[in-house]
């Protein structure tokens, strides 16, 4: 975190250049600290459980006496077996690896510390005798000697349940686990629901491991289509969004037609032709088609409203479409954005998992029901995974808003820079600079209420699964609508928040102020707003669905060449997945792009009139809509001032 500069500055006068970018100051200083706390907390959290022991428990695995495994323990206080020495059992070996607790994800076993797990099969307690001689691994319980498993009347409750699978440690973890994913077959039927026969998820999972190859090569040529229609999308956007708007009012067109032509041919039927007990249903058909028909109709008289009104600002969508190209043409590192994102988040999750993991293990030795040990936290520690999820959250959103704020600040040091001959050698390293410098309080409040609506969202999905079955109708309604209202909410902040990092960017605001700033300026110009957001993100989702459809085709015809078709249902849905998301990623960027030049088309236009001393900053093609729209104010007789009248400021003039 670098030197926060003075945010004062003279006052301007009213006929003085409004220059973006000039003054630079810390935002939302308190809100960076709150945060920084909050990671040292999180940090506390890993700290806590790697020093209580809940570290090694995890890595090297304990017993279900409380022994760790791979060295030699302390004697618990009233727990039999403990305080054992297992320097030379490094391994933990379940007696029924198959019996799993689906509710508390977890695996209902005695587990012992063993020397080596069992490569092959064991069918017999013969043979499970003769692996211990052999190997010198005893995988009864300590307190049956290996001569006395096929003599002892206890061998069928100490020993593991036959046939023992054949088994392999888990690398870094030290768990025996079985070799054949058979063993598994409740708990994969469990979480895929389609999967009835074992043989079905065999043969699914075969598919993939055959065809890995194929797989990443699907993978790789959604990311190449992905590129490929970034820059398409620049050189035929004109005819791209018309062909858009004209292809969605043909089809409500053709839909309502058809509607109405066969409620029409259902009505002249003739009904003497109807048995008595079809009638009845003839009538609820032909009543229901009415309803449809005059819905669609409704529907497509209020979007042919819309689009009436809104032909003009399609002009603006196609505009800044193309502006957008140009952008990612000056910065070509915005394209790599999505990764460094990805990557981010990666890490931080693997870093979340391993920390609950850790607290999973953390605790005092406590006796359970059947006699064995499990570890639990006690006291206000026990809550502390509340806070490690509000954690998960708030650090997730807080590196998504950072990604915001920087293709926000590259884009808007590309707008605001008259000649683009002097940009920054890497404006995204530039704006990168600027967030640390300056806007990380305001990235960390940003996502902080983002968390505040996602938490309430979470609890009560918690609670409609858990009551799932049991809650009555009006329950169940309520809950839906709170989930619902929520989502809605949590849609409309991350909008709001995006172009409030936008207008930080230019101004260098606090984020109250920029939100407030932003919400003025959205409102102000619907229109052009709903413009941008139907016409251009329906044509950004037929992008998306060309490209997942163009993966799929390629799919299809190389995985066509596998005997049996089944088999690579599983590797298709697999890659059209993958397709799915590179396209999201790579279009939600130019998307956001989209966005942060309409707040400076918006500014720039009502601070700039392209007067000697107030030139616009805006790309030419920008500047040709805005010639246009003047023109055609001034043949309707309406004189000077220009569509940009419709453009309201965002913030005073200083």
């Amino acid at each position: 975190m670098g030197c926060c500069s003075s945010a004062s500055s003279a006052a301007q006068s009213s006929k003085r250049e409004w220059k973006p970018l000039e003054d630079r100051s810390c935002t939302d200083l308190p809100w960076l600290l709150l945060f920084i706390l909050f990671c040292i907390g999180m940090g506390f959290i890993c700290g806590f459980s790697v020093a209580t022991g809940a570290a090694a428990r995890l890595v090297s695995g304990y017993d279900s006496y409380g022994n760790i495994c791979g060295q030699k323990n302390a004697k618990l206080e009233a727990i039999p077996n403990s305080g054992m020495d297992h320097t030379h059992r490094k391994y933990v070996f379940f007696l029924d690896p198959c019996n799993l607790d689906l509710i508390n994800r977890k695996i209902k076993s005695v587990a012992l510390c063993v020397t080596a797990c069992p490569r092959q099969e064991l069918k017999t307690l013969s043979e499970v005798q003769k692996f211990a001689e052999m190997n010198g691994s005893a995988l009864c319980s300590y307190n049956l000697k290996p001569s006395e498993y096929t003599t002892s009347s206890k061998a069928s409750v100490l020993c593991p349940k036959l046939p023992v699978p054949a088994s392999a440690p888990i690398p870094f973890f030290h768990r025996c686990a079985p070799v054949n994913i058979s063993c598994y077959a409740k708990f994969a039927e469990a979480l895929i629901t389609f999967v009835s026969d074992n043989s079905v998820l065999h043969r699914l999972i075969s598919g993939v491991m055959t065809s890995k190859e194929t797989i990443l090569g699907l993978c790789l040529l959604s990311l190449v289509l992905s590129m490929i229609l970034m820059v398409i999308i620049r050189y035929i956007s004109r005819v791209l969004v018309w062909i858009v708007t004209i292809l969605v009012i043909l089809g409500s067109l053709g839909g309502t037609g058809v509607l109405w032509w066969l409620y029409a041919k259902q009505r002249k039927s003739p009904k003497e032709t109807v048995i008595p007990e079809q009638l009845q249903i003839a009538e609820d058909n032909l009543r229901a088609l009415l309803i449809y028909a005059i819905s669609a109709t409704v529907f497509t008289v209020i979007l042919f409203l819309i689009m009436l009104v809104m032909r003009k600002r399609v002009a603006l969508t196609i505009a800044l479409f193309h502006v957008a190209g140009k952008v990612f043409i000056h910065l070509p590192l915005l394209v790599f954005q999505p990764f460094w994102t990805f990557f981010a988040l990666v890490l931080f999750w693997v870093y979340w998992i391993m920390t609950l993991l850790f607290l999973g293990t953390t605790g005092s030795a406590v006796q359970n029901d059947q006699g064995f040990v499990e570890f639990r936290v006690s006291g206000p520690l026990q809550y502390v995974w509340w806070y490690h999820v509000v954690g998960l959250i708030w650090i997730s959103e807080f590196i998504l808003a950072c990604q915001q704020m920087t293709v926000a600040g590259a884009v808007v040091t590309y707008y605001f820079t008259r000649d683009k001959r002097n940009l920054p050698f890497t404006p995204i390293l530039a704006s990168v600079n600027r967030l640390i410098r300056y806007h990380l309080g305001t990235v960390a409040k940003g996502s902080f209420i983002i968390t505040l609506v996602k938490i309430p969202r979470m609890i009560l999905m918690y609670m409609h699964s858990q009551l799932k079955g049991k809650e009555n109708a009006c329950a169940r309604c309520v809950l839906k609508s709170c989930i619902c209202c929520l989502w809605c909410l949590e849609k409309c902040l991350n909008y709001l928040n995006q172009n409030a990092y936008t207008a930080t960017a230019i101004n260098s605001t606090n984020f109250c102020t920029s939100a407030k700033d932003a919400f003025v300026i959205l409102v102000e110009n619907a229109l052009r707003v709903a413009a941008i957001n139907t016409v251009g993100d329906f044509m950004l989702f037929l992008g998306k669905v060309l490209i997942v459809c163009s993966t799929g085709l390629a799919g299809i015809m190389l995985l066509n060449y596998q005997q049996d078709y089944t088999v690579w249902v599983l590797p298709l849905i697999i890659v059209c997945l993958f397709a799915f998301l590179v396209a999201h990623c790579f279009l939600s960027i130019y998307e956001m792009v989209v966005d942060v030049l309409f707040l400076c088309f918006a500014i720039d236009t009502k601070y700039n009139d392209g007067s000697p001393g107030r030139e616009f900053y805006m790309d030419k093609v920008l500047m040709e809509f805005v010639e246009n729209s003047r023109k055609a104010m001034k043949e309707a007789g309406k004189g000077g001032v220009a569509d940009a009248r419709e453009l309201k400021p965002m913030l005073k003039r200083r």
